[in-house]
C-alpha cells in the first residue's frame, strides 16, 4: 500500500512560491532571520534593491504573513519589520532548497554550457 500523498501545484502554490521565493524576499527574510531592522537597515544591509522593490517586496512578506510590521509613536514614526513565527518555519525548507542547489550547482553549470554551445550552432 502507498502512503506517499501526491502533491497538486495550483495557482495558489505558484503565486506564494512565487512572492516568497523571490530575489529580494529570499535577501530579506535573511536578514530578518537575525533580528529585526528598520526599512533603511535593510536597504544598507542589501545595496542592490532599490526603494520601490523594497517597499513592495515588504508588502508582499506582510500580506502573505511571514513579515510583520511595527509602528512605534515617535517623532518622525518608526517602523520595524520582524519575522513571524510563520516566516520561522521557511528556514528549514529554503536551507534545504540552497543546500540542493549547492550540491548540484556544478552538473546544472554543464548543463547549461552544453545548452548554449548548442544553441550556437
Amino acid at each position: 500500500m502507498d502512503t506517499t500523498t501526491e502533491l497538486r501545484v495550483t495557482a495558489a502554490h505558484r503565486e506564494l512560491l512565487d512572492q516568497v521565493l523571490d530575489k529580494w524576499s529570499l535577501s530579506i527574510l535573511n536578514e530578518l532571520c537575525d533580528r529585526p531592522c528598520r526599512f533603511n537597515e535593510l536597504r544598507r544591509a542589501i545595496p542592490e534593491v532599490t526603494q520601490k522593490s523594497l517597499t513592495s517586496t515588504l508588502r508582499r512578506l506582510e500580506r502573505n504573513g511571514v513579515v510583520a510590521r511595527e509602528v512605534t509613536s515617535t517623532r518622525p514614526l518608526s517602523v520595524t519589520y520582524g519575522i513571524t513565527p510563520l516566516g520561522k518555519t521557511l528556514r528549514h525548507p529554503i536551507d534545504v532548497l540552497l543546500e540542493w542547489a549547492e550540491l548540484h550547482m556544478p552538473t546544472i553549470t554543464a548543463a547549461r554550457n552544453e545548452f548554449d554551445d548548442q544553441e550556437l550552432v
